[in-house]
């Protein structure tokens, strides 16, 4: 189903892929995710994924690996530490800065989980080409890296200026 916005065709044709591509990564998501157990959330089997691969990282670094704020990323890590996945450790020099640590069981449940994960993954993008897929990734990294300037996001309090679009290389 696409966008029922009875607007300029550019903003129709915006909304439509918008929305296709949100439910996309929605159904996606939930069906690669099937394989969690024991309650452990999309966010949570992300932050063991990049402690396994990247290593004990800092609660703000974790944040920007996994795109999240500083107040989720703070529940996610109380969960996981709740869980005995994860051990948060405080620089003694500097209090603020707190290192996120996988633990034994931690690591255990990632090591498990993982495999199956990648598994889901692949089935799911078998339904695309390798060619589709390399077309697909590059296109959301250049969505993902928002090339447009700030100049043209318009906010709430500018619905009534007129919109001007930038080319993007």
């Amino acid at each position: 189903m696409g966008s029922r916005h009875q607007g300029p065709a550019v903003e129709v044709a915006a909304l439509n892929a918008y929305i296709k591509l949100m439910r996309a990564a929605e159904s996606v998501t939930a069906r690669v995710h099937f394989a969690l157990s024991d309650g452990l959330t999309v966010s949570q089997f992300g932050a063991l994924e990049v402690l396994l691969h990247c290593g004990s990282l800092c609660q703000r670094e974790l944040a920007g690996k996994l795109l999240k704020s500083a107040g989720n990323i703070t529940t996610v890590v109380d969960n996981l530490e709740r869980r005995a996945l994860v051990q948060r450790e405080r620089d003694p020099a500097d209090r603020r800065y707190v290192t996120v640590h996988l633990t034994a069981k931690g690591r255990l449940l990632i090591q498990e989980l993982f495999p199956s994960v990648v598994a889901n993954i692949t089935r799911e993008f078998s339904l695309l080409s390798p060619d589709e897929q390399r077309t697909l990734a590059k296109l959301c990294k250049r969505l993902g890296l928002g090339r447009v300037p700030a100049a043209f996001i318009i906010k709430p309090d500018q619905r009534d200026t007129p919109v001007r679009f930038a080319a993007v290389s």
